[in-house]
């Protein structure tokens, strides 16, 4: 039987409304804060309940097929390592390079740690500056060093220079004079190939967990916004402070939310900031090596090392990994646990929960209610923490306050439970109780408690 043409286009365009309509009603409607099952729905619909070693390694849960392919490309290509040219596949390595793969230093998608004696620096890096700004008002790069330290070279090419790590260690008590100690770190740049400025800052850097990060981007700038009080109009001293940074995209400055600093304002420039800084491979973001302008500058003009179709591939791999659920959010132990983090005022910036914006061109992240327990602005954490090197508006006793989501699976997944940047916490209470600055009166608040509230907030934070 022939349909008329005009017939056919209306059939069309019926199937095609169907489909959205189908995909909005799927992924749109977002979980009602009502219900009690969403304490278990960290990321929303984008959850995933595994609690074992590959609980941050999922996709987004009934991703259409086409997009579950681009999801497999880039989680490929997060895996590969780089090489030296000349080479058939993932050929741009270098010269000078801190890591050969995305996977290298965020393992297992997840967090880094600190190396301990005899083990390699492959998780953490050292961001490096002078004092002033550069024309985007950045960190001011080190001349010889760029802004992070790469203690690798290919053949023939010397490394920048190598960091020591060292501790002290001090003891303190809680109000119950229960101990507890925390350890100091202490760096000394190295083996460096030019002398390393007396005057140069130097901020190590932990490998954060890449999960979730999709629906972090989804949260429209006007809710967090909504969380800042820079000059504390409020007068309960915490200041949520935004950073505005430089965006490559757009070239124009724009609100960051990723990095621990809050100085990337997406995905995308976060993936290619790490391929060019880490791994000294090119792309059509930062199309010059990282070793530009310095002796291991091989001074080649060569196309971009990784094609733009990988790099967003890349992207949408992290953009699209899930969060993994909460484990016994019912418990009571745990509830007593999260109503002492409450009160303590923990959650002035570890703020529980978010909407992320309505986006009809990416259902799955659109409108969904999610628990990742930041506000993902800066705030002041006293001079304990404190690496005293300004990044953009960030000053160099400021921090964007990380998700906690997942964080009670670090120990499965990556083996450790370092915290913090720069992974100096050996534990959850050792981070807790590095808080100072803003969160002074909380940890102060959090020492006066009982050993059994402790152990709750413990718990609460374990349940994550």
């Amino acid at each position: 039987m022939h349909i008329p043409k005009t017939y056919k286009i209306t059939i069309a365009l019926t199937v095609c409304v169907a489909i959205l309509v189908i995909s909005c009603t799927k992924f749109d409607i977002g979980v009602s804060t009502d219900n009690p099952d969403t304490e278990w729905q960290s990321g929303g619909i984008q959850t995933v309940f595994d609690a074992g070693s590959g609980a941050y390694g999922h996709p987004f849960p009934l991703l259409p097929g086409n997009l579950e392919r681009v999801h497999e490309i880039g989680d490929l290509q997060f895996e590969q390592t780089f090489v030296s040219a000349p080479a058939p596949l993932n050929s741009g390595l270098g010269p000078i390079f801190n890591n050969v793969s995305c996977a290298s230093c965020h393992i297992a998608d997840g967090r880094g740690k600190v190396p301990g004696i005899g083990e390699s620096v492959s998780s953490i890096l050292f961001r490096v500056s002078l004092p002033g700004m550069d024309i985007h008002g950045g960190p001011l790069p080190v001349p010889g060093f760029g802004d992070q330290i790469q203690n690798r070279g290919i053949l023939g090419v010397p490394k920048e220079a190598d960091v020591t790590i060292n501790f002290t260690e001090q003891t303190f008590h809680f109000d119950d004079n229960t101990t507890y100690s925390l350890r100091t770190p202490v760096y000394n740049v190295i083996n460096a190939y030019l002398p390393f400025p007396t005057n140069a800052f130097l901020s190590p850097r932990v490998a954060p967990p890449v999960f979730g990060l999709g629906l972090l981007e989804a949260i429209s700038d006007a809710d967090i916004l909504s969380h800042a009080d820079e000059n504390d109009l409020n007068g309960d001293g915490i200041s949520g402070k935004p950073n505005y940074v430089w965006n490559e995209m757009t070239k124009s400055s724009t609100l960051g939310r990723f990095g621990w600093k809050a100085n990337q304002p997406s995905i995308l420039q976060q993936v290619a900031a790490a391929y060019n800084g880490d791994m000294g491979v090119t792309n059509f973001l930062f199309p010059f090596e990282s070793s530009f302008n310095q002796s291991q500058y091989d001074h080649l003009d060569d196309d971009y090392e990784i094609a733009d179709s990988l790099l967003y591939s890349v992207e949408f791999y992290i953009k699209t990994l899930a969060v993994p659920g909460r484990r016994n959010a019912t418990d009571p132990t745990v509830l007593q646990g999260k109503q002492i983090f409450t009160n303590v005022g923990c959650a002035k910036c570890h703020i529980p929960d978010f909407h992320t914006k309505v986006d009809v061109t990416f259902p799955q992240i659109s409108n969904q209610f999610i628990h990742p327990y930041t506000d993902l602005l800066l705030h002041d954490m006293g001079d304990g923490l404190a690496d005293n090197r300004p990044d953009f508006g960030a000053n160099g006793r400021e921090w964007r306050t990380p998700p906690l989501w997942g964080i009670g699976l670090t120990q499965k997944v990556n083996g450790h439970t370092n915290f913090m940047h720069d992974g100096r916490a050996r534990n959850l209470m050792e981070a807790v109780m590095w808080h100072g600055g803003e969160a002074e009166k909380a940890k102060n608040n959090v020492s006066a408690l009982s050993s059994t509230e402790r152990n709750a907030l413990i718990k609460f934070l374990e349940s994550l």
